[in-house]
């Protein structure tokens, strides 16, 4: 298994329930809050190719807000039609001081 490379996202936690788009390493993200703890996707549906931010955020699933399909934001698989292919996700932290980190692969990373 790769080590990973912790990088601080330029993006506080977000009240619960909630997500907040950013951009890291070149990467459109969105950050979700499901019990206080931060899960990260690519802010881009698989299916419509349209931003997820904005969508409802009913524990681990999250509702595109164009056409109604589901993922979950765990790991990033479909929840509901119409999205049938995987988002991306990446590994994510808080810190002691409350900061969110995500995760990025040597792979995963371009350099």
């Amino acid at each position: 298994m790769s080590a990973l490379d912790w990088v601080t996202a330029p993006a506080a936690l977000p009240s619960e329930g909630r997500s907040v788009s950013f951009r890291l390493r070149d990467h459109a993200l969105l950050l979700c809050n499901v019990g206080g703890a931060p899960y990260v996707v690519e802010d881009r549906c698989s299916h419509a190719g349209t931003s997820l931010a904005g969508g409802r955020l009913r524990g681990f699933v999250l509702e595109c807000p164009l056409h109604g399909g589901k993922i979950d934001v765990r790991d990033g698989s479909p929840a509901a039609a119409p999205i049938r292919r995987p988002v991306r996700a990446w590994p994510a932290r808080l810190t002691h001081d409350g900061a969110v980190e995500v995760g990025f692969t040597a792979t995963a990373t371009p350099h």
